[in-house]
Parts: C-alpha cells; sequence; structure tokens
C-alpha cells in the first residue's frame, strides 16, 4: 500500500461506480496503471466488495434504533444462540459483539415504531439469554459513510 493506492481506495469509496478511465485521472495515473492497481487492490482482499447505497426513506424504512443487548450467560453457547436468532431477523442490518457493559449492539431498521415495538417484544423479548436491552432511536444522521 502506497499514497496513490490509498487515494484509489478513497476515491472508490466516495464513488465506487467511476469508470477506470475516470478514477486513473483523479489519482494521477495511466488507465492501464490504475486497473493494475485495482485488480491487486481486489485480488489482495482490501477491496472485499461493491455496494449500492440505498434510500433507507424510499425503502419504507422510516425508522432506525441501536440497540445495546447484555446477556445473563456469557457462554460461547448463549453468544452463538442470540448470534443465530439475529441472523434470521431481517429488521437487524448490523449486529456487533462489543466490549464494555453489554455484549452486542444492534443496528435495526423497520418502516416506524410499531414495527420496532413488535420486534423488540416478539424477537428480542423471547430470546432467555437476553437480561438487558437499551434502545437508542435514530432522529439524524448528519455524516454517515456505511456502504
Amino acid at each position: 500500500m502506497d499514497l496513490i493506492d490509498d487515494r484509489i481506495l478513497q476515491e472508490l469509496v466516495r464513488d465506487g461506480r467511476i469508470t477506470n478511465a475516470a478514477l486513473a485521472e483523479r489519482v494521477g495515473l495511466s488507465p492501464s496503471a490504475c486497473l493494475r492497481r485495482v485488480q491487486e487492490l481486489e485480488r489482495r482482499g482490501v477491496i472485499a466488495g461493491y455496494r449500492a447505497v440505498l434510500d433507507r426513506g424510499r425503502l419504507g424504512i422510516g425508522f432506525v434504533a441501536y440497540v445495546s443487548v447484555g446477556l445473563s450467560v456469557h457462554t460461547k453457547a448463549s453468544q452463538q444462540a442470540f448470534e443465530h436468532a439475529m441472523a434470521g431477523a431481517p429488521e437487524v442490518v448490523e449486529c456487533h459483539n462489543v466490549t464494555g457493559t453489554v455484549e452486542y449492539r444492534l443496528r435495526v431498521e423497520v418502516p416506524d415504531l410499531a414495527a420496532y415495538k413488535r420486534f423488540h417484544t416478539d424477537i428480542l423479548g423471547t430470546l432467555p439469554q437476553v437480561t438487558s436491552l437499551t434502545s437508542y432511536v435514530v432522529m439524524g444522521s448528519p455524516k454517515d459513510l456505511r456502504g
């Protein structure tokens, strides 16, 4: 990795659909040299994939919350059971095992508060290993660089 690779990555994060010719121009390389570098970054796994950035509102997602989840038992089996349940929950778009006072942080996206209440009660509320839930409702996202 060098400064040119860093610039290539910055441009691709900003616009994953940029043409190779435009990318080469922005980073100061010939198109063939730029393409070789991008292909090498992909081969090495530095570029893991490309994504579309979706407008959640146009998809009917009007309510986003981060949820901190504490588990009553701190065993591998308990964590695996929780992670399996979250993998099957379409409302959960991110699930992170974290350090601190809780074990997990979730990003939950649903149409509205009523849908969130159903998820909170019918999914999270039924898991035997869950001992605490704290919801943080997203009121706005002035900066969001997720793909």
